[in-house]
């Protein structure tokens, strides 16, 4: 867990287009998580759902140079060598997740952070009928969701959180 403790340290005060920083961001999610009850697995994924910006320049990709780096896929596969599916396919699903409930739920797209909504353009935009019939279909839809209203809840300026380092026990029972 030293190399995932150790990417918080060096990339968590980059900024990403919200009013918090990628380490307040994170922790907020895990925190709320946490707070309803969920599974280590869960609040393991939703603490590191955004880890794929701490990877290959992902983190500014969208702003800067107009592009998605698909942050949710290298997140997927950099944590699925201490995770299983239960942890990384979530977090490869939260993008799918907001896709989705753009186009399913009223309101939820207009709702969305500046951030959000330039990546979603660059996502894909919302699904259509077809997409959404898939998504619903896959095994961790409702996982994908739970994570994707943690990680809109979690951009929140002054939100007190515990450290990276309450949450290594939670990643170790997390952890294969």
């Amino acid at each position: 867990m030293k190399q995932i403790t150790d990417l918080f340290d060096r990339h968590g005060d980059n900024r990403y287009g919200e009013h918090v920083n990628q380490r307040e961001h994170m922790l907020q999610c895990a925190k709320l998580a946490e707070d309803a009850g969920e599974a280590p697995a869960m609040i393991a994924a939703a603490l590191l759902h955004d880890v794929g910006q701490f990877l290959e320049g992902a983190g500014d990709a969208a702003e800067a140079h107009g592009l998605d780096a698909a942050h949710e896929r290298l997140g997927e596969v950099f944590l699925s060598q201490w995770f299983s599916e239960d942890v990384t396919a979530p977090i490869f699903l939260h993008v799918a997740a907001k896709r989705y409930l753009c186009a399913v739920e009223p309101g939820y797209l207009e709702d969305l952070s500046g951030a959000s909504a330039l990546s979603l353009g660059l996502q894909g935009g919302p699904f259509d009928a077809a997409e959404c019939q898939a998504f619903e279909a896959h095994p961790f839809f409702k996982e994908a969701i739970r994570l994707r209203r943690y990680d809109d809840a979690g951009k929140q300026p002054g939100m007190v959180t515990p450290d990276i380092h309450h949450y290594v026990e939670i990643l170790h029972a997390a952890a294969r």
